[in-house]
């Protein structure tokens, strides 16, 4: 198949497969068939696509075009590449958990739940192939709208509150923000395409660009910057599944992916220089703070979500520093935080699913009857301290690399002090588990590990993030050749 056609498969396919989940209602095996199936497929179509712009090339296709000069189009850049590689393999993984979760814990409208995540993988496709901030726009509104009923799938009081939040933090910011920003950007560079080195005039004034870089900053709702981070916490009211697409698979990845390639193919690394450093300020006070609540949080997916704020937040001061070895971790961190942070959500659903436990104070001892959920556990933990032989350990090797290549010594101490406060928060959770009797209450308690798709899923995401340490030349080729210039 052609750039063209694998383009518009990869977003047909995962939009079908969401049709025929819906046929299937009446059939649970068939509709998780189709489910499997389905993302197997999307991940052949996006993995296709890899060698052609491992090359240097840049598969386009064009869609439709509402408006003159605004077409819906796509274009296949590395950046784009990673992304959709880091959604379609890890929807595999999550379908397998979900079948095992959703069961597991008979859960209701099971359809729908699969339906959504059909179509919010369509609109992470999007996203990661948009060749222009306006096809990137309409995919990330559409990501929102279709992972809200996701985040209120229970129904309750409480997840209609977490989804109003969600629905108000997320739409507001792009609508008060991104969107003013996107047509500023049309009206003073008369395109909205992404270009390498950027597409923005050179005579624009600084007092202008550093407006314009806030509008889209804090216009990128899903990158969870303070003060507009709340609707990650909120959203913990969602199925763990959900949770595990909301802050590893798509939704967060979307933003900070539409962050990184906002910064270098509008704005460009170069007419930056010294226009961020305000960015590097509100990334380093997100990354601690965060950290600082997720330290004091008993419940687990509380933990994880802080968490999950602090670490988005790396991947934005690394690529606010300009220098290519920290925007080359930035970019490795988008790969090695999903699957990191996948593992260790994987691994609360399990807890949950076969303990009923949701607070990290009940842990004690539960490794010992679920070795291979806190294993994994213990695997995504290290990967999010930094530690090898974890993934994380590579994107915080290169993004302290180029803080120290700029002499940012402001930014080194927020990346070391903040490894410090994770281990501060993780690995008590570890110690907990397997180095604790378990409390009295417990002892009488016989049950072992969650169901076998859900222990399946955990431990491919956490092999997954030992094998990304000991293999990392994908993701660091294709954001080496994201910095290549024309």
């Amino acid at each position: 198949m052609t750039g063209n056609a694998l383009i518009l498969a990869a977003l047909a396919i995962p939009l079908l497969g969401g049709i025929g989940i819906a046929l299937c209602a009446r059939r649970a095996n068939l509709r998780e068939a189709v489910t499997l199936v389905t993302s197997v497929l999307l991940f052949i179509c996006v993995a296709s696509l890899l060698p052609a712009v491992l090359a240097g090339a840049r598969p386009q296709a064009h869609l439709l075009e509402p408006l003159p000069g605004l077409p819906v189009a796509f274009e296949v850049e590395p950046l784009g590449m990673l992304f959709a590689l880091i959604a379609s393999g890890l929807w595999i993984v999550n379908s397998i958990y979900s079948i095992g979760y959703m069961r597991g814990n008979k859960e209701a409208h099971q359809t729908r739940f699969y339906v959504c995540f059909a179509l919010a993988l369509t609109s992470a496709i999007g996203i990661a192939f948009a060749a222009n901030l306006i096809t990137l726009f309409l995919f990330y509104e559409a990501l929102t709208l279709v992972t809200y009923p996701l985040v209120t799938h229970h129904g309750t009081a409480e997840a209609k509150r977490g989804g109003r939040v969600y629905l108000a933090l997320l739409l507001g910011t792009s609508m008060l923000f991104l969107l003013p920003a996107i047509v500023f950007t049309w009206h003073v560079a008369g395109t909205t395409e992404f270009r390498p080195g950027g597409i923005l005039p050179a005579q624009l004034a600084p007092a202008t660009l550093a407006v314009l870089l806030a509008l889209f900053m804090f216009g990128i709702g899903k990158a969870a910057l303070m003060p507009f981070h709340r609707w990650l916490p909120a959203a913990m009211v969602a199925p763990t599944p959900v949770s595990a697409l909301l802050h590893a698979v798509a939704v967060v990845k979307a933003g900070v992916f539409s962050v990184v390639k906002i910064l270098v193919y509008v704005f460009g690394l170069t007419a930056l220089d010294g226009n961020t450093d305000w960015l590097v300020a509100v990334a380093s006070f997100t990354i601690v703070a965060a950290s600082v609540v997720a330290l004091r949080a008993d419940n687990l997916k509380r933990r994880l979500a802080y968490s999950t704020v602090s670490q988005l937040s790396y991947v934005v001061l690394a690529t606010a520093l300009l220098a290519p070895l920290s925007v080359a971790g930035a970019v490795f961190h988008i790969a090695a935080h999903a699957l990191g942070k996948i593992t260790l959500f994987f691994a609360a659903g399990s807890i949950y699913t076969a303990a009923h436990k949701t607070e990290v104070s009940q842990l004690d001892g539960i490794g010992r009857r679920m070795p291979w959920t806190m294993g994994a556990f213990a695997i995504g933990a290290l990967s999010m301290i930094g530690l090898p032989p974890a993934a994380g350990f590579v994107s915080k090797w290169y993004m302290l690399s180029g803080a120290m290549a700029e002499a940012h010594w402001g930014a080194v101490a927020v990346i070391v002090g903040s490894t410090l406060l994770n281990a501060g928060y993780f690995l008590p959770i570890v110690h907990r588990a397997f180095f604790r009797a378990p409390r009295p209450e417990d002892a009488s308690h016989t049950h072992g590990e969650a169901p076998l798709p859900i222990v399946i899923a955990l431990t491919l995401t956490a092999v997954g993030t030992v094998a990304l340490f000991f293999a990392p030349e994908v993701p660091l080729a294709l954001a080496q050749r994201m910095l290549v210039t024309p």
